[in-house]
């Protein structure tokens, strides 16, 4: 449960291009921006659905007020949570691992940082949000976010953060004092990510730093204080997020361009592809190292060899000029971070049975 920004996210921008359908129908924003679009070729009154339009998400069941407080926390696309949640996985399990713990102590933990990335990830939009309201309306992608379309007011956006950051409190004193002001300290990359687009063509450098904060974090959870594995292993998901995130940020890449925000996708342009490459090398490489010095086995590392084939796809095959190919990239860099927990979740068990067989042996002589 880092204290992490964004996702649906990575920019927190919401993933898909067009809420347009999906969303609040009745608000009059929504109605305006409707009224712009062009009719069918034959004249009909109903409007042409491009492809790329995703179906209406379970959100337009809730309550109409509640509605564009849920689409600010992105809580309909759940691969940011993932995203914010799989270093914390990786770290829970390899610490278990080394401590030879009961698998009640990683279920305990996994199910406490799972509440935490849904309410931390939400917060993180809601302040992404909050910062970018203006430079969204001048986005294609996010110019449907409730705070840039006008359906909330930013300072009900602000009073929607006490709810969402006080049950990221509650959660994270759950842990050690340790990890209590381990967690607290990563706040301080929550707040100035939104900024950092501003000033500098590697803001998805420091969503990386915070992103992938509950690899220490799940660490020190498990065993009190954040030990030497945790480290490349933290690194490794930074080089990761690296990847996911330029991927995430060329769908925007012409607006940005326009707009004054900056990111990986128009430092790296055309040298993308061998960049992206060299990070995942990298992170696959670093996330190894981890499992090294923790003493993981065969069924780890497989886990992280399969994620590096599955970052080598993505970055293979995605198109950085099509805006649904880098979106199907992003999300399927997803996969490769549960990649690397199953293999570690998988050595875990296997040490787990190792230890009952280890006991059972000498009852039965």
């Amino acid at each position: 449960m880092s204290f992490s920004p964004r996702f649906g996210c990575s920019s927190f921008r919401c993933h898909g291009s067009a809420f347009i359908l999906s969303r609040n129908h009745g608000c009059p924003s929504r109605q305006r921006f409707l009224s712009h679009l062009s009719p069918t070729r034959q004249g009909a009154s109903s409007i042409k659905i491009p492809p790329t339009v995703p179906p209406p998400s379970w959100v337009q069941r809730a309550p109409r007020a509640l509605r564009p407080y849920l689409y600010l926390t992105r809580i309909d696309k759940p691969v940011g949570t993932l995203l914010l949640l799989y270093p914390c996985t990786w770290s829970i399990t390899m610490a278990a691992f080394a401590q030879n713990a009961s698998p009640l102590v990683p279920l305990k933990y996994i199910t406490l940082f799972g509440i935490g990335a849904l309410v931390m990830r939400g917060a993180g939009c809601t302040i992404n949000d909050m910062w970018d309201h203006k430079l969204d309306k001048a986005v294609e992608r996010t110019r449907t976010r409730p705070l840039a379309a006008g359906d909330l007011t930013p300072q009900q956006a602000f009073w929607s953060l006490v709810p969402q950051l006080s049950a990221g409190l509650a959660v994270l004193t759950q842990l050690n004092w340790y990890s209590i002001f381990l967690g607290a300290s990563s706040l301080s990359l929550v707040v100035i990510y939104p900024f950092m687009k501003r000033i500098t063509y590697w803001p998805q450098a420091v969503l990386g730093l915070a992103f992938n904060w509950g690899a220490l974090l799940g660490w020190s959870a498990v065993a009190g204080a954040v030990a030497t594995p945790a480290l490349p292993l933290y690194a490794g998901g930074v080089l990761w997020t690296l990847v996911y995130d330029t991927v995430y940020a060329h769908q925007d890449k012409r607006d940005d361009s326009q707009v004054g925000i900056r990111s990986t996708a128009l430092l790296f342009g055309e040298r993308t592809r061998p960049v992206l490459a060299t990070f995942s090398a990298g992170a696959i490489g670093l996330v190894t190292y981890a499992g090294m010095l923790n003493g993981q086995g065969a069924l780890f590392y497989a886990g992280a060899g399969l994620a590096g084939a599955q970052l080598a796809r993505i970055v293979w095959r995605t198109d950085f000029d099509d805006r649904k190919s880098c979106w199907d990239g992003f999300v399927a860099c997803g996969t490769a971070g549960f990649l690397i927990w199953m293999g570690a979740l998988a050595d875990y068990t296997y040490l787990c049975i190792q230890r009952d067989n280890d006991r059972e042996e000498p009852q039965s002589t």
